[in-house]
Parts: structure tokens; C-alpha cells; sequence
């Protein structure tokens, strides 16, 4: 009984700890997300009630990398600062290049649904976008979470 008590106990607190965690990840992601998925309405679609559409109106394959682009940088800064404080490289330049690597391909994931959503599917409403963004976006989470815990912030 004893060891049984002991594998639950660690499992029980192996659990806490990754919900803990998730929770602290999903709230830096929700904030990316705001980045994100803001910063490319305003590109592609310009402000609300506008009578034309964004700067990169034309060009939303484009828009969507540098919005992803920029909600990547607030989410570096978010998770290695509060997220997995306590696990990060002491080498900044090294787990940057890897949190780089991760984002690129959740990158890749985002924009690779615009891409068929607009290219493959002929969809190009703002509904359509955003779904497909949304979708990405729940994907390259998905793979970022395993990726940053796996590659990025491991323990020392």
C-alpha cells in the first residue's frame, strides 16, 4: 500500500504542476492571441467601421506572419519570464534561437490555414479568416506547448 500511496501522491502533484503550468501558458497565449489576431484585422482589414481595409489588405499571407511575428516576441518575453521562470537556459541567445525555431513552425501551422483557406478553399471574408486563424492557432498552440517543454524550457 505504501508505494501505491507514493505513485499517487506523485502523480497527483505531477498533475497540479501541469495544470499550473498550462494555466500560466494559456494565459500568456490568450494575450499573444489578442496580439495576434489584432494586429492582423488592423493589417488586413483596417480599423472598425473604416470605409477602406488595412495597410496589407492585399497581401494577408504576409500580414498574418508579421502579426504572428510580433505576438511571438510578447510570448517569449511572457513565458520565460513568468510561465517557466524556473526553468529557463542560462544561455538566453540559445533558447531564444530554439523558442524561434518552435514559433516558426507554429507559424508555418497559422499561416499555412490562410493559405488554404484562401488559395485552396477560395474563402476570403473576415468570418473566414478568422476561423481559419482560430483553427491555426489551435493547432500551433498545441504543438508549442509540447515544444516548449520538451526543447525550449527545460529543467536545469
Amino acid at each position: 500500500m505504501p508505494v501505491l500511496a507514493s505513485v499517487t501522491l506523485r502523480t497527483r502533484d505531477a498533475i497540479k504542476g501541469i495544470w499550473r503550468e498550462a494555466a500560466k501558458f494559456g494565459a500568456v497565449g490568450a494575450l499573444a492571441f489578442v496580439v495576434d489576431n489584432g494586429g492582423y484585422n488592423l493589417l488586413v482589414f483596417g480599423l472598425p467601421g473604416g470605409a477602406r481595409g488595412g495597410p496589407m489588405s492585399t497581401s494577408p499571407v504576409q500580414a498574418s506572419v508579421l502579426a504572428t511575428a510580433a505576438a511571438a516576441l510578447f510570448s517569449w518575453a511572457g513565458n520565460r519570464y513568468w510561465t517557466y521562470r524556473h526553468r529557463h537556459r542560462e544561455k538566453v541567445a540559445h533558447e531564444l534561437v530554439l523558442f524561434l525555431v518552435a514559433n516558426g513552425v507554429g507559424l508555418a501551422i497559422t499561416a499555412g490555414t490562410i493559405f488554404a483557406s484562401r488559395h485552396l478553399l477560395g474563402l476570403d471574408s473576415p468570418l473566414s479568416d478568422n476561423t481559419a486563424r482560430v483553427l491555426g492557432w489551435v493547432l500551433a498552440t498545441l504543438f508549442r506547448f509540447y515544444a516548449y517543454r520538451r526543447y525550449v524550457f527545460v529543467a536545469p
